[in-house]
């Protein structure tokens, strides 16, 4: 089954990367050796991959409360290892 690319803009690294929607976006950024965004799990319990989301959709898995508060998810915040892009997107990496 194939499945949209979609472009991928690091608002706050001056970068890009293509994603596509079977893809974390840590798994896009990662596979494309591309160091904008901090790796650690990979399935959301340690918090170090967090990003904002500034524009695009997108579909998310569970995400640890320690590391992502209901007002963050609100704001757009989430971990890129549990965020799976619907639409290009603009996001913002958090460190």
């Amino acid at each position: 089954m194939s499945s949209a690319v979609h472009t991928i803009s690091l608002s706050n690294r001056d970068s890009q990367f293509h994603c596509n929607e079977q893809q974390s976006l840590l798994h896009g950024v990662e596979s494309q050796r591309i160091k904008a965004v901090q790796i650690g799990c990979r399935g959301g319990g340690c918090g170090v991959c967090k990003v904002r989301v500034l524009s695009g959709d997108y579909s998310s898995k569970k995400m640890s409360r320690k590391h992502v508060s209901a007002d963050e998810l609100n704001q757009g915040v989430g971990l890129s290892c549990r965020i799976f892009p619907l639409s290009d997107m603009v996001i913002e990496a958090l460190d």
